[in-house]
């Protein structure tokens, strides 16, 4: 029974000192394109954290939340894209955005997507830096006209 004990306690109580540092996530930042040679201004953070949860949020969260599995994904992805870019990583970063974009306004001739990865850090001073480490070429999207 003891040796039960000592093999769950590590799953019910993890010990973090297996992190040899803490480093900042990458971001995951989309921009819509006109054409593929155009340079996107407008970049939105795919999936920003919500300011404030409440705390039946918090325990509901705590039980159910695919969203944040999803979104721990694509940092695993982001990290991958970082230090050894390939193309599945690109893909699936590419896949969950194009998925989640709205849909066309009316007229609208944006037709390609671009993302890219940014770290922010904070300085000793305490103000932030954001870095870009990765951008991706446009992407033609592949849903039609909005009806």
């Amino acid at each position: 029974m003891l040796s039960l004990i000592n093999l769950l306690l590590p799953a019910l109580m993890p010990s973090w000192r297996f992190f040899k540092a803490v480093d900042p996530s990458p971001r995951v930042e989309w921009a819509l394109l006109a054409d593929a040679h155009s340079t996107a201004s407008d970049w939105q953070e795919f999936r920003p954290r919500p300011q404030h949860l409440s705390l039946l949020q918090m325990a509901r969260r705590m039980l159910w939340n695919p969203r944040w599995n999803e979104a721990l994904f694509l940092v695993s992805c982001a990290e991958r894209l970082t230090l050894a870019p390939s193309e599945h990583s690109r893909q699936e970063i590419l896949h969950r955005i194009e998925a989640a974009l709205p849909s066309p306004a009316a007229g609208e001739q944006k037709r390609y997507l671009q993302f890219r990865l940014v770290f922010i850090d904070r300085e000793e001073d305490g103000s932030l830096v954001k870095a870009v480490t990765y951008q991706s070429d446009p992407h033609p999207i592949s849903r039609g006209p909005a009806a």
